[in-house]
């Protein structure tokens, strides 16, 4: 997991965090996450894909890297109150995962 996205997770609500890490340890587990919940950001990578947890405050959002066979790559995190993802967003998502892979 990047230092920042980690830094980020720790300062999301208790009860998204909670959420969070169950839908992780789904996609670890190879177990099927609902769709509403996932999708994918081609626009940063293939084999990108954002969580989206919906909260009365806004929706958290965590960017993750599926395509190494021994791990998951979680490289952005932040909340966001609109629905169109940030350009900035995207470009500290490509700088991120380069710096990872």
């Amino acid at each position: 997991m990047h230092p920042v996205a980690r830094k980020s997770i720790k300062d999301f609500p208790k009860n998204v965090k909670i959420e969070l890490g169950a839908f992780i340890m789904g996609l670890q587990l190879g177990i099927e996450i609902p769709i509403h919940v996932i999708k994918p950001m081609k626009t940063i990578a293939i084999g990108v894909s954002e969580l989206r947890i919906k909260e009365s405050d806004g929706t958290y959002r965590v960017f993750y890297y599926t395509k190494l066979q021994d791990r998951i790559l979680i490289f952005h995190a932040f909340q966001k109150k609109t629905q169109k993802t940030e350009k900035r967003d995207i470009d500290i998502a490509k700088k991120r995962l380069k710096e990872m892979l």
